[in-house]
């Protein structure tokens, strides 16, 4: 008896089986895919990629892409292939005049120092003109240089613009084919040591620089996404400072974690994001979720970058240097391509965060 009993306890459970792994299919199936698209490996962006390792969302399939190319992510995003990209903010100005479904929803960290340029050995201002000069095109370098030859007197149409990014640069640099670059880190490190009497001779944490508060970072999302899936773009929204809290109390964790991720040493994570979870000068300076917040004008307060609702003024700003530097033609109203209602909901709904750099 008591092996038939056993007999039939066996046959149940085997009956069981498919049950419970159906039961396991479905909660994997039940998990809404979101692609998130990275303009380049940064440990700036890699917030998403913590989240996802993290499990932080766990409703949600995270499905990340690093593109090495900001434009081709940003088609992406346009043509709603992605659902969030995370790239600078200075593309909002040219998806406005270009009538794409892209908005910008959160500015995340302000640039402190790791966007520079660069002179060759020798080579002084007075030299500038008529020299090529190197920075990407319709990106972030591209007005940091613009506006250090505007401090020296130069228009951007003395000089021969060469498309290239930090990277691309530093063997052009070495070769002596440019006079001037747009350079961030880790790359000023490498050219600096390959290339003894390389001149840093302006940084984003610079005041003329700093109080612009548009170099640096943020969060785009497709506008259909949006308005479709508003729950989602919410949910995606508040798992990035999720992942920046967990960034602050994990510091050195998650740099190796970034550095495994990014295939960079851990060295040159620190280089951009620094040891204590919060800012590092030279590099960037992490927007706890009330900073950004406040610079999208959700919260009271100043944030340190820029003015309290200044993300207007910072894209107004952006589009008009693109103008100057014949990137657009049209004067465009910023409010097109920002949607701050989602920082405004989660700060009304009662999310907040203000960190402080750890000791």
């Amino acid at each position: 008896m008591e092996g038939l009993m056993n007999f039939k306890q066996i046959i149940a459970g085997l009956l069981l089986l498919p049950l419970m792994a159906f039961g396991v299919v479905a909660e994997a199936s039940a998990k809404e895919k979101i692609k998130i698209g990275v303009a380049v490996s940064w440990p700036g962006y890699a917030f998403y990629e913590l989240a996802r390792v993290k499990n932080m969302a766990p409703g949600y399939d995270m499905e990340i892409t690093i593109f090495e190319d900001p434009i081709a992510g940003h088609n992406q995003l346009a043509a709603g292939n992605i659902d969030v990209y995370v790239s600078t903010l200075d593309y909002i100005p040219v998806a406005v005049e270009n009538k794409l479904p892209i908005i910008n929803v959160a500015f995340t960290n302000p640039s402190y120092g790791v966007d520079q340029v660069v002179l060759a050995p020798g080579v002084t201002v007075a030299d500038i003109k008529g020299k090529k000069v190197a920075a990407p095109e319709a990106f972030i370098g591209h007005i940091v240089v613009g506006l250090w030859l505007e401090k020296n007197g130069i228009k951007p149409s003395d000089v021969t613009w060469v498309n290239l990014n930090a990277d691309e640069g530093v063997g052009p640099m070495i070769s002596g084919d440019i006079a001037a670059a747009y350079m961030y880190e880790p790359w000023t490190s490498k050219l600096t040591e390959a290339l003894k009497g390389t001149q840093i001779v302006a940084d984003t944490a610079q005041d003329d620089y700093k109080k612009l508060g548009l170099f640096g970072d943020s969060i785009y999302m497709n506008a259909d996404f949006i308005k479709n899936n508003r729950k989602a773009a919410l949910d995606m929204l508040k798992v990035r400072w999720d992942a920046v809290q967990y960034w602050h109390d994990n510091t050195d964790e998650v740099n190796k974690l970034w550095a495994e991720y990014l295939q960079w040493p851990v060295s040159d994570i620190e280089f951009v994001t620094g040891t204590n979870g919060k800012f590092f000068l030279g590099g960037i300076y992490m927007f706890d979720f009330n900073e950004a917040a406040q610079f999208c004008g959700s919260v009271a307060g100043e944030p340190p970058f820029g003015s309290h609702g200044g993300f207007k003024d910072a894209v107004k700003a952006t589009n008009d240097w693109w103008v100057k530097l014949g990137v657009l033609k049209g004067d465009n109203d910023p409010a097109k391509g920002i949607d701050c209602s989602l920082m405004d909901e989660l700060a009304k709904g009662g999310y907040s965060q203000s960190l402080q750099a750890r000791k």
